[in-house]
């Protein structure tokens, strides 16, 4: 996938709000591979919402979103599927893990699926995140920090052109922010990939050559 295209998006919730101000709702945008995007916006503006546009859970907007100029709501199950597994991949801002199933299964439920990576290199994430000792532990015995990492792995754990991360570092002290800036930045050089991320004033530390306001 090359481009998503944001086509005069509006949420309905927003009713028929103008939003001059903002870069993306009611605008015509171009999210290409190989970039990197910082969207900024205040607590309520949508950026949860145009994550979940973007991976296809929610068409609760006017205009389109356009994957590589098809028509998002026009795509079938099974092409959503593939879109997630090799296209698009998501950080959730509420990290969506299984907290009964350890650190280590949650990032492996979804190398299954994608055959991505080796469980020596999702080991050796472990390590650099510092959770090398909570391999098995319990996620939901987490702390929200720990959780946070645990996500990023599990986004990692595939294929993608874009990467979207929302809010990727509300939990994260800095020292822990560098270092997820960095596997963010060797997944997504190595695949040639685009990243999208989302802030409300903490950003992920990583060279944006786009500036968004929602």
């Amino acid at each position: 996938m090359e481009t998503i295209v944001f086509r005069n998006v509006l949420p309905h919730v927003f009713g028929q709000s103008g939003f001059d101000s903002s870069d993306i709702w009611q605008k015509d945008v171009t999210f290409r591979r190989g970039h990197r995007y910082l969207i900024e916006a205040a607590s309520g503006k949508g950026k949860s919402t145009f994550c979940s546009y973007v991976m296809g859970y929610r068409h609760d907007y006017s205009g389109e979103v356009l994957f590589d100029e098809q028509d998002a709501r026009r795509l079938g199950i099974a092409q959503w599927s593939a879109i997630r597994q090799r296209s698009v991949s998501c950080l959730f801002q509420d990290l969506r893990l299984f907290p009964e199933l350890t650190a280590y299964e949650n990032v492996d439920i979804k190398n299954r699926l994608t055959r991505h990576k080796s469980r020596q290199e999702i080991e050796l994430w472990f390590e650099q995140l510092g959770l090398a000792d909570k391999l098995h532990a319990k996620a939901g015995k987490l702390s929200l920090g720990q959780q946070q990492r645990v996500a990023l792995m599990r986004a990692l754990a595939q294929p993608f052109d874009f990467l979207l991360a929302d809010e990727p570092v509300s939990h994260l002290d800095e020292a822990n922010a560098q270092v997820m800036a960095r596997l963010v930045s060797q997944e997504a050089e190595h695949q040639g990939a685009a990243v999208i991320t989302t802030s409300i004033g903490r950003r992920l530390p990583i060279d944006y050559e786009h500036i968004l306001y929602l």
